[in-house]
């Protein structure tokens, strides 16, 4: 897929690597995009990788200098997690928490997002209402530009082949201001915005004195609907406020028309979401629907960059893997063309997880990298090299089953079994975090698994078996999850 691929250590390497190999290198982070553009061969002038997954500081959430401030590395569970985020820039949260499920978010980049620059991205609508900027750099240079001004077209930006997102900035939300986002899927969980609006209002008292309405998914960029946000200003919310604001928002875009709807379903569905997200503000009910305390399966680190590579490394063709895989070394050579999962079954030989999609929407492929919880089928093969992986192969401990596995066979929660090994490894990773889950916590740590046979009935039931276990002390390990440290 590539034929040269680089671990830095820091930016500065980075940058260098991109300065020198230009339109033929590519930064990767959470690699959700890229991975799978490389393997369907649309990304035929990408010759070199360049991944900064591991350069500590890259992961920071703060606000300084009255702006909120995100690095490179900030994933979707990152901001999802962040109370900080949560006070100052609600829609951005609940934009993060639509994205793909919990293995997603744990490697997928707010950056990433907003490079790709699809406009059924989730979070490039929020930052767009709440007036964000992004930090371009360059060996030689560096450059802030509003996101609005960041998109030329569709999948297209103003950005150069040397150049690295190093920092999203934008105004924390005040008291007086109130944002909301909202989205229209085919399904509940990893689904594609058939569209996606974001509203954020300034306040003075019951009255509208400013107000952003940024559309998504209907158009080659994100659009914002001008008349209708000056018809809100100097108005009070009320039904006629919001049903004609509502309209105007549905006439503002000429609608895309695709396989995921039609331009007049688009239409309609837009009146509808604006209508609803207007009434939630006016209601002040906003955050109405975002979990207060989401399942993450991201490992007791947060999946935060705490150690970084000693040194940078590039990893050429016949060069080793090392890895410490179910708690022991393994030892490779090659395979650093492949993702995780051809690595683990092919060259480590751990055939237990299984290939199910190769892109990121089943979870059969669901392991442990350094504590977290991915889909091997997005992670490059060169990410294992010198991390701690645990696969179903290592769940079981001295010949006893893990209560998740023993709960799936005694509630009969497998049937053809395909799928039963990423559903093990999220389960084990939810044990792990919370102890003794509750439905809502079971239902969101599985969201990223899918399958075809049982129904998910005896699976939740499994689940709570498991918990059950797990919370009277009675893991097969001693422990309360699972983690090779």
């Amino acid at each position: 897929m590539w034929q040269a691929y680089h671990s830095v250590s820091s930016l500065d390497e980075a940058l260098a690597l991109l300065a020198q190999h230009g339109q033929r290198a590519r930064i990767i982070a959470g690699g959700t995009d890229m991975l799978i553009e490389l393997e369907r061969g649309q990304r035929p002038d990408v010759e070199v990788l360049v991944d900064i997954s591991r350069v500590p500081g890259l992961d920071t959430i703060r606000q300084q200098n009255g702006h909120m401030q995100l690095g490179p590395l900030v994933t979707h569970n990152h901001v999802v997690g962040s109370d900080l985020l949560r006070e100052k820039a609600l829609p951005l949260v609940q934009a993060s928490w639509e994205v793909g499920a919990p293995q997603i978010r744990n490697r997928a980049t707010i950056a990433g997002n907003l490079i790709t620059a699809s406009p059924a991205n989730d979070t490039i609508t929020p930052l767009m209402a709440l007036g964000a900027s992004v930090t371009l750099r360059s060996s030689g240079a560096e450059r802030r530009i509003a996101l609005a001004d960041f998109y030329t077209g569709l999948r297209r930006t103003v950005m150069r082949p040397d150049e690295l997102m190093t920092q999203i900035d934008f105004p924390p939300m005040g008291i007086q201001q109130r944002g909301i986002f909202l989205k229209l899927g085919l399904r509940r969980a990893q689904a594609i915005a058939v569209i996606n609006v974001a509203v954020v209002l300034v306040m003075d008292g019951a009255l509208v004195r400013r107000a952003s309405i940024m559309l998504g998914s209907v158009a080659p960029t994100i659009l914002p609907a001008r008349e209708a946000e000056q018809a809100l200003v100097g108005q009070s919310l009320d039904a006629a406020t919001i049903e004609e604001t509502a309209a105007l928002t549905a006439a503002a875009p000429s609608p895309i028309d695709d396989v995921r709807g039609s331009a007049d379903y688009r239409r309609r569905m837009l009146h509808s979401l604006t209508r609803r997200a207007l009434r939630l503000l006016a209601a002040d009910e906003q955050a109405n629907g975002l979990p207060q305390d989401p399942a993450m399966l991201w490992g007791p680190q947060q999946a935060l960059v705490r150690a970084g590579l000693a040194a940078a490394r590039q990893h050429g063709a016949e060069e080793e893997i090392v890895a410490k895989v179910n708690g022991s070394q393994i030892r490779t050579r090659g395979g650093q063309h492949k993702t995780l999962l051809g690595w683990l079954r092919e060259d480590a030989r751990l055939t237990g997880t299984k290939e199910g999609c190769a892109e990121g929407e089943c979870g059969a492929c669901t392991v442990l990298l350094d504590d977290v919880a991915v889909m091997a089928c997005l992670v490059p093969a060169p990410r294992a090299h010198g991390a701690v992986i645990e696969t179903v192969e290592g769940l079981a401990r001295d010949d006893e089953l893990h209560p998740v596995q023993r709960a799936f066979i005694e509630h009969n929660a497998v049937q053809c079994g395909f799928c039963t090994p990423g559903f093990l490894m999220a389960g084990a990773s939810l044990l792990a975090e919370r102890g003794n889950p509750g439905e809502d916590h079971i239902r969101q740590g599985f969201t990223g698994n899918l399958c075809r046979c049982t129904g998910y009935y005896k699976i939740i039931e499994a689940m709570k078996a498991a918990a059950a276990l797990a919370s009277s002390g009675t893991l097969a390990d001693g422990s309360q999850g699972v983690g090779n440290g």
